[in-house]
């Protein structure tokens, strides 16, 4: 994309993120049970006014941000409280968002790829993520990125759902 500039968030991003991951995340509305999407959306809300020690990451084309996504670091423990779930032992991205308006352009990629490098930089020899398989064109991405299936690091936050796990070998 033209005029594509990606770069470190800054507080006056925080609407515009939002706004833009709320917004791409809202197709899935249509394919999760209400009470499941409220929960998400709410989940996606708290963890973007909160992001701890996560580097955010926005894509701004026209001086708008297009595009966002969260890269925590190693030892980040991620989930609700009581899960359970261990510190991360690879940096991990984490809603990756694409304005529908703007989807199709290399936007996503591009965020991807500086989640890589930001790993790279810090020396670390992999970066993971998660989705699940209603984020079809992600899965997509990811796989085209050369992320591979990792199902040891898949859990299941309810009966019936998984999110599946994927890893990148940034060495």
């Amino acid at each position: 994309m033209d005029g594509l500039m990606v770069r470190k968030a800054v507080a006056g991003d925080r609407e515009a993120i939002l706004k833009v991951t709320l917004g791409a995340y809202q197709e899935y509305a249509a394919v999760m049970q209400p009470l499941y999407w409220r929960l998400y959306r709410e989940n996606i809300t708290t963890t973007l006014a909160d992001i701890s020690s996560a580097e955010q990451i926005v894509a701004e084309s026209g001086g708008q941000v297009v595009g966002s996504v969260l890269l925590y670091p190693v030892g980040a423990v991620l989930g609700s409280p009581g899960s359970r779930r261990p510190g991360l032992r690879w940096p991990e991205i984490r809603l990756l968002a694409v304005a529908p308006q703007a989807r199709g352009q290399g936007i996503g990629k591009a965020l991807v790829e500086a989640c890589i490098e930001h790993a790279r930089s810090a020396g670390a020899g992999a970066v993971t993520l998660h989705t699940n398989d209603m984020m079809e064109a992600a899965s997509r991405l990811y796989k085209r990125m050369g992320f591979t299936r990792k199902p040891e690091l898949d859990f299941s936050p309810r009966p019936g759902v998984v999110i599946k796990g994927y890893r990148f070998q940034v060495d």
